[in-house]
């Protein structure tokens, strides 16, 4: 497998799987001399760290990042500083439990990446997701706690805007509330509503999309490169969305029916979907003898393509294609 790397002039390689004994990351092109603690990079991932309200895996990670190397303590001053080197990051897996899948281990789960990675690599890793579970993440925070470190005035911030069909009110964003409540909202009184339709949406064993904006401030000129590193083709890469001047959203690269095609396109809204809508309307496609579509519908958004067949699929990339928040009635 290629392609664990982002960057170019500074660049991470992250590493680990769900269920290893450790997950993280090697960041390159650093410069040297610049203060870093670990608690710089702890402060981050506590903010992701699971388990911290029931809207999120309950799976329970202190995410204690270890700095291995890259680092140097100045004897001129006591501090600790980067040298230049490749700084490796590491993160222990401590509360990973197999066991648990031990049940489906046979089985493709939807909202999962089992049966692109069967296809694809031939290895089928049931345990959390293995390679393809969003703990990878907590590697990408770390690495971009280093990052911020670099850029001095350059400020990014995301926050959640809709939920479903539900979008925030505008007039009442307030970057301060989006650390006060479980979904990162800026809109404190929406947040609460959110609350008790994400409560609704669990119990019913389905799920939703969602929209989220990042903003990036203080940007300084120069950044990109011509001819094949422009700015905004990093960015549309880095998400998964066509190359463009004004991304909007994270969005999903997907092979999907023709169906979610419709709705992604501009005037339709896919983050409004509950998951049980998107597979009722594709539940005589088979694919490979998997039978029911159920069983693959999770599986077309990993940012592989499975197949092709005229009337059945069309590759396509689409802003505000969302993640599913809950896994629908898959267990796990």
């Amino acid at each position: 497998m290629s392609f664990n790397t982002f960057g170019h002039l500074f660049r991470f390689t992250s590493f680990g799987e769900s269920h290893g004994p450790a997950i993280g990351c090697v960041v390159d092109g650093c410069p040297p001399r610049i203060p870093l603690k670990q608690e710089d990079i702890q402060r981050e991932l506590d903010r992701r760290r699971p388990g911290q309200s029931r809207f999120t895996t309950q799976r329970q990670e202190p995410d204690a990042v270890k700095i291995m190397s890259g680092v140097f303590t100045d004897e001129r001053n006591g501090m600790q500083v980067t040298t230049g080197t490749p700084i490796m990051l590491m993160i222990e897996n401590v509360d990973q439990r197999s066991k648990d899948y031990s049940e489906i281990k046979d089985k493709y789960r939807p909202g999962h990446a089992g049966y692109t990675y069967d296809v694809k690599y031939g290895i089928h890793d049931y345990r959390g997701g293995g390679r393809a579970s969003a703990r990878e993440t907590a590697a990408r925070v770390a690495a971009g706690a280093i990052a911020r470190k670099i850029v001095p005035g350059l400020t990014v911030r995301g926050a959640l805007v809709q939920m479903g069909p539900h979008k925030i009110d505008r007039s009442r964003w307030d970057w301060n509330a989006v650390e006060k409540n479980p979904f990162f909202c800026p809109d404190a009184k929406q947040a609460e509503f959110f609350e008790g339709y994400l409560d609704g949406i669990r119990k019913a064993g389905s799920s939703c999309g969602a929209v989220i904006e990042v903003v990036a401030e203080g940007v300084p000129a120069g950044l990109g490169a011509p001819v094949y590193a422009k700015l905004d083709g990093d960015l549309a890469g880095r998400f998964g969305c066509r190359a463009r001047r004004e991304v909007t959203a994270p969005v999903l690269r997907a092979v999907l029916p023709r169906w979610c095609v419709d709705r992604a396109r501009p005037g339709g809204d896919l983050g409004a979907t509950r998951h049980a809508e998107l597979v009722e309307h594709v539940l005589d496609v088979r694919a490979d003898g998997l039978g029911r579509h159920e069983q693959l519908a999770g599986d077309l958004g990993v940012g592989h393509a499975l197949r092709n067949q005229p009337g059945d699929f069309e590759l396509t990339r689409r802003e505000r294609m969302p993640r599913l928040l809950f896994p629908g009635a898959a267990p796990g």
